[in-house]
């Protein structure tokens, strides 16, 4: 098994064996023949799936309207971009105190520079305002990976930062990770050309980025002319000009920092009756009892929030402890509704409430549906959650109710995801505590997908928080329904985590489905993973617990899988054997789709055997059946393998190999797969290499690598091989 397990690395692992075992889940991955088949076979990763015309990312979160006496910060983060051009990509962190504008005056500074970064501007909250919260460089690759149009990540880390690397060549992008915790923590996301930029924000002076070249810029306080400029702004005007000894005593008890100025400004605003006087007697009180919390020692941030916490309306106040204890830091009207238990309209009065308040800030809208997000600034966020702590009679009971709503409605929320894009799946059992009265609604496919992409990391905490909170059916339910997430993006590292915590979860419940079904998908990413033991224990043990419950439909998925587990081992009378019986039980069961699936398995094994006209029966007929499910996409899969069928050397029929290939990559064209479509180039430049025409070969094989380019190095590498055995030719020998 050590041989077979070097022999499957140097593979890959994916191949055309990789079928989804989920229900109604199509075969991802391809196999391409090289040449001839004699005892060989040659199984390739399938290339990052990418999206046709992605939009350019603009991820920066919007400046505030008021932006008072950043110039000459601005001015000096210019000078540092424009002395590193030509020296090396540009590195710079800018560090303060929290509630020092760090990252509003980088959205300032890079708003006004989109004619210098036109392939995008990307952002990233690091989480970094504790280390229990610090996200993980990889879960940020892969988002970073996805906003340029790249649905499929690689699992491990180095191969993640080579294929960012990879894909920002060329490009001028500017990216910004806010909230940064350490070096160690932003260095894989560094950018590495000259025209582009990385800001690292941090409350930490991140020295080690020194020896990456950083440039550093340190925000401090507001001049307290500049205070009281914003205040003025604020609060009004004239009410700053009748009292300006205590405006300016206001300010510096809010130690110059904006987010205090702006905090007790919007108090202001809100009570016109409120002297300067009054409020700067009430914040000094305060200091002198010590009756505020200390957030990382800083009382002024902690005065100004206590201040307006305690002119809030009740509801609003409810609402604004509640917003604290989300689990995810970032939300719509959507969670927030679930939250707190509101309707719609509830939601959209107390988000409104705590803007006009200066107590919560829009965020920017959400990529797929539009609708505006909101966040909490990390201290008023920490500030809620204590507020809640202190003031709630069961704070624990608070806490979990609030995150098990918000969790139901994820669940919700991303069932019918599923559905919409895996229509065929087998429904499975959804339990909810607090069933939500408001759930999105996705009009078609795409903006669905795209959905799932964006929440996918807040639905990888909503898994854990569910495993850690002991809500077993939410767990393995939540991790059922991210499956066309992880089948399409690949982030095997979080499939395979969320199945085994899925697992676990369902053992608890003692959900028999739940069960089955974490085996069953979660084998599918242990297998594509590469772990093809556990894959096989977990494909078996599944095997068995449907046969105990003589669940057929189960056991042809169970048995299905365990075929392509075989079959990435190389094993292929086993895995023929496994695919012809998953065939029958699914003839028996009425599943047409997944008859037509193991068709096409057991095509790619005949002629991995060398048996051309066997496997040309088996793409045939799969094909006719996709065709007639309307499942467009593997139906012009079966027709790439049917044209390279054709040219196997039993065959030799190249005109019509060249001629069903050319369909395919038309289908493939209309479907916008750029994956695909480099695939079949790939299998046009073997069939040209068939019919001793190099010319043909080379041109295909160039054609295939300006697609694959930078999103697949391990098949770009491939083809590079396949067009260095060529003959040279003119424009080599130039």
């Amino acid at each position: 098994m050590e041989a077979l397990r070097t022999w499957v690395s140097a593979l890959g692992p994916s191949g055309i064996g990789h079928a989804n075992v989920m229900e109604g889940a199509s075969i991802s991955g391809s196999l391409v023949q090289a040449r001839e088949i004699s005892g060989g076979v040659h199984v390739h990763a399938a290339p990052s799936g990418h999206r046709a015309d992605p939009p350019v990312p603009q991820q920066l979160l919007p400046v505030p309207g008021h932006f008072i006496d950043r110039e000459c910060d601005v001015a000096e983060l210019e000078e540092l971009r424009s002395r590193h051009r030509g020296a090396g990509p540009p590195l710079i962190a800018i560090t303060g105190p929290a509630g020092v504008g760090k990252t509003t005056l980088v959205s300032r500074w890079l708003g006004a520079l989109r004619d210098s970064f036109p392939d995008g501007r990307l952002y990233a909250d690091m989480g970094g305002h504790s280390l229990e919260t610090a996200r993980s460089p990889g879960e940020v690759l892969g988002q970073f990976i996805r906003a340029l149009g790249y649905d499929q990540v690689p699992v491990e880390l180095a191969e993640q930062a080579a294929l960012w690397r990879s894909l920002t060549a060329g490009r001028r992008l500017a990216v910004v990770l806010d909230n940064a915790v350490s070096a160690a923590q932003v260095r894989p996301l560094l950018l590495g050309e000259a025209d582009s930029l990385t800001a690292v924000v941090s409350r930490r002076r991140l020295s080690g980025l020194a020896v990456d070249g950083a440039a550093f810029h340190h925000l401090g306080v507001l001049s307290s002319q500049a205070a009281v400029e914003l205040l003025s702004h604020r609060a009004g005007g004239l009410r700053t000009a009748r009292e300006p000894r205590a405006a300016h005593q206001v300010v510096t008890l809010c130690a110059g920092l904006p987010l205090a100025v702006c905090v007790v400004a919007a108090r202001m605003a809100a009570r016109p009756e409120r002297t300067f006087a009054e409020l700067a007697g009430v914040m000094q009180r305060q200091l002198d009892r010590l009756e505020v919390l200390r957030l990382e020692g800083d009382r002024a941030v902690d005065t100004a929030l206590d201040d307006s916490y305690r002119a809030l309306a009740p509801d609003l106040a409810r609402g604004y402890r509640l917003l604290g204890l989300l689990p995810a830091g970032m939300f719509t009207t959507f969670e927030a509704a679930a939250g707190c238990a509101l309707d719609l309209r509830e939601a959209h009065r107390l988000l409104d409430g705590l803007l006009e308040a200066n107590l919560l800030e829009e965020a920017g809208v959400h990529p797929a549906t539009g609708h505006t997000r909101f966040r909490f600034h990390d201290l008023t966020r920490l500030h809620a959650s204590r507020r809640a702590t202190q003031e709630e009679e069961d704070p624990g009971a608070v806490r979990a109710e609030t995150e098990r709503r918000v969790l139901d409605w994820y669940l919700a929320t991303a069932t019918p995801v599923r559905s919409l894009l895996v229509p065929g799946h087998r429904p499975l059992r959804r339990d909810y505590a607090y069933p939500p009265r408001h759930v999105l609604e996705f009009p078609d496919g795409d903006t669905a997908l795209r959905w799932l992409n964006e929440e996918a990391a807040r639905l990888m905490r909503a898994v854990r928080t569910a495993a850690e909170r002991g809500w077993h059916a939410t767990c393995w339910q939540l991790a059922d329904a991210m499956q066309p997430f992880f089948l399409r993006s690949r982030p095997y590292d979080l499939w395979i985590e969320a199945h085994r915590l899925g697992l676990a979860a369902a053992e608890h419940a003692g959900q028999a489905e739940g069960v089955s079904q974490m085996l069953t998908t979660g084998g599918a990413a242990l297998r594509n993973a590469g772990q093809l033991d556990e894959a096989e224990t977990w494909f078996t043990r599944a095997l068995q617990d449907a046969r105990d419950r003589q669940d057929r439909r189960a056991e042809a998925q169970a048995v299905h899988g365990l075929g392509q587990t075989h079959r990435l081992a190389g094993r292929l009378e086993q895995a023929a054997s496994l695919f012809r019986t998953a065939l029958t039980r699914r003839e028996e069961i009425g599943y047409p789709r997944g008859v037509a699936l193991s068709r096409l398995s057991l095509g790619d094994v005949a002629l991995a055997r060398g048996r051309a006209e066997e496997a040309r029966g088996h793409f045939a007929q799969a094909r006719s059946e996709l065709l007639g499910l309307q499942d467009a996409y593997d139906a012009a899969r079966a027709l790439a393998f049917l044209g390279r069928t054709h040219a196997h050397r039993t065959v030799r029929n190249f005109p019509e190999a060249e001629r069903l290939l050319r369909a395919a990559l038309d289908e493939f064209r209309s479907a916008g797969s750029v994956p695909w479509q480099a695939r079949v180039l790939e299998m046009l430049g073997l069939t040209a290499e068939d019919r001793n025409d190099t010319e043909a070969a080379r041109r295909h094989y160039d054609e295939a690598l300006t697609l694959y380019g930078p999103q697949s190095p391990r098949d770009t590498e491939r083809v590079e091989r396949l067009r260095a055995r060529l003959t040279p030719g003119p424009s080599d020998r130039e």
